[in-house]
């Protein structure tokens, strides 16, 4: 059962109202900004860490961990469906504030979700201001020059509104500090933009072993098929929220290459309903993503997603240590959450054996530069 299955009525409604009406998650940002304006500017936001990679890598993993540390602010379930004026609809919804109970989420993936957890809505934004990088055939790549002094101004203060809303004022200056923590999947197609729009982030992409991860993105593809089929809200949510990663709402990310990887010799390389598609989307971008990675190492750090869980505290102290974050006494807590990954499930020969070699050279070249 999914999370947003739970939505009763009058939430659904409400949704319907925040995403139907053009140009109103903006109005109500701008009212916000208007209302609380002082509060904003004292805040003082550190450097911001954002998690992307292609979903089933261990992203929402990653979030939930880092969640746990006193730095980090994101945006969490309560902020829906007014995305874009956190503080207001926090202010509004305050009267029939709803339980923090849990929830399996609608991957189906036994990870429990519920108002108070952190979650990926950051893409609501980038769709706003660049709606000209979607298409119905597939989401296409920013380049370092596509940035938008628009843009610029409201992501900065948007990360502002995230900390002042999940980090109290600390002492009696009443200054606010924190840090925005934001997954992202479709932060992989903007690696250039993101270390241009914020040179002090810092980008954490976890990667999986190939054929591992391919089999994952096929069952999750293949369970959103049926999920957007019997149940048309969960489909409108995912796609107001720009999930577009799985189902009847699946858009590739036009990573150089991808178009002759599942446009081969073989036909059923063209269907996401084979493995052969998602090992060679995993190959593109991870291609991509090693490139980014190696012209600026400073900013983007790899992070294999299987030795990380086996390596539990003292991987997630070495990133803390990277990311320059104070655990603030969570660590043991947060390294709790870190299981070790399920058996292996796929095996090589249902794949082309010239995808799983090229996949296999690719994942190397990401574990020497993790390792670096």
């Amino acid at each position: 059962m999914g999370f947003q299955l739970n939505y009763s009525a009058l939430d659904r409604a409400l949704h319907r109202l925040a995403f139907g009406a053009p140009g109103l998650q903006l109005a109500a940002a701008d009212i916000e900004s208007r209302l609380y304006g002082e509060e904003i500017r004292a805040v003082e936001a550190g450097p911001p860490v954002f998690i992307p990679s292609l979903p089933r890598a261990g992203t929402t993993l990653l979030l939930e961990v880092l969640h746990r540390f006193p730095a980090f602010a994101a945006h969490c379930y309560r902020d829906m469906p007014f995305v874009m004026a956190p503080m207001v609809w926090a202010r509004l919804s305050g009267a029939f504030r709803k339980r923090a109970e849990l929830a399996e989420r609608a991957h189906g993936d036994g990870m429990e979700i519920g108002f108070d957890s952190p979650e990926a809505f950051e893409e609501v934004l980038w769709r706003t201001f660049w709606p000209e990088k979607y298409s119905d055939g597939g989401i296409a790549l920013w380049s370092a020059g596509d940035g938008k002094a628009e843009a610029a101004t409201f992501f900065a203060e948007h990360l502002k509104k995230i900390v002042a809303l999940r980090r109290p004022p600390q002492g009696d200056s009443g200054q606010q500090g924190g840090r925005y923590l934001s997954k992202n999947n479709g932060n992989i197609a903007r690696l250039d933009l993101l270390t241009r729009m914020f040179p002090g982030a810092r980008i954490v992409v976890p990667f999986r072993r190939p054929l591992e991860h391919a089999a994952s993105l096929l069952r999750q593809h293949e369970n959103f098929l049926t999920l957007h089929r019997e149940e048309p809200f969960v489909r409108r949510y995912m796609a107001d929220i720009g999930h577009y990663e799985f189902g009847a709402l699946h858009r590739p990310i036009a990573f150089p290459g991808l178009a002759d990887l599942t446009q081969g010799r073989d036909p059923q390389r063209l269907d996401p309903r084979g493995l052969d598609y998602w090992l060679a989307t995993w190959i593109a971008a991870f291609e991509h993503i090693a490139a980014r990675q190696a012209q600026n190492p400073e900013q983007i750090l790899l992070l294999s997603y299987e030795d990380t869980c086996a390596g539990g505290r003292d991987a997630l102290a070495a990133l803390c240590a990277r990311l320059d974050v104070d655990p603030g006494g969570e660590l043991d807590k947060a390294a709790a959450l870190f299981k070790a990954p399920p058996p292996a499930r796929a095996n090589a020969s249902d794949a082309d054996p010239a995808l799983v070699k090229r996949a296999t050279e690719v994942e190397q070249r990401l574990r020497e530069a993790a390792g670096a």
